[in-house]
């Protein structure tokens, strides 16, 4: 080798590595670059997956606060029913047993209209039986079971069935004691006597 050669050979060698180091910073770049994409598309991809963990959760928050507040709307109409409930049927008893008060002040009024009665004392039982009615009925208290309404299983006993060619068959014929219903539910059924024809 010549010293020509010697010299051309350090100088490709002293350019390789003046080139090197540009290619190496480059390199590194580059790396650096795509470590920073790789980490920035995982940390975007792991904000995704919170985001809609979130997301969900604030939906199952949401579902669960929209029962709570549909369960607490039912509970206070249940509630609400419960009162008025109460308040229509609190006087079921009491209303009960003025029934046989009703039926007796009937009784002595068909007694004194057969009997030769003074007619103070029949306007005196007629006042103090409608004015009870009157009450009655102001508190929801109802008779059932006229003479030639349809018989009603729910409303009326049936106590006797007869033959009738001028009434149409399951019609009330007579009625022995008066039903009553309190807002609609019975306090007691009617005791009548039923046309059965055949």
């Amino acid at each position: 080798m010549t010293k020509n050669d010697s010299s051309t050979s350090a100088q490709a060698e002293q350019e390789t590595q003046a080139v090197d180091p540009q290619a190496e910073t480059q390199e590194q770049q580059d790396d650096a670059q795509e470590n920073q994409h790789d980490e920035t598309q995982q940390r975007l991809a792991d904000l995704e997956l919170a985001l809609s963990q979130a997301e969900q959760r604030s939906e199952d928050a949401n579902d669960r606060a929209v029962r709570a507040v549909a369960e607490m709307e039912n509970v206070r109409r249940r509630a609400a029913l419960d009162v008025d409930k109460a308040h229509k049927f609190a006087l079921e008893k009491f209303a009960g047993e003025l029934l046989d008060s009703v039926d007796n002040l009937e009784r002595a009024l068909e007694i004194a209209a057969a009997a030769d009665v003074n007619q103070s004392f029949l306007e005196g039982i007629e006042l103090t039986h409608k004015n009870l009615l009157s009450t009655l009925t102001k508190f929801g208290v109802e008779a059932v079971g006229q003479v030639g309404d349809a018989f009603n299983p729910e409303l009326h006993q049936a106590m006797a069935m007869q033959p009738s060619e001028e009434h149409e068959n399951n019609t009330i014929l007579a009625v022995m004691q008066k039903g009553y219903t309190l807002s609609g539910r019975l306090l007691r059924p009617a005791m009548v006597m039923v046309v059965k024809n055949s």
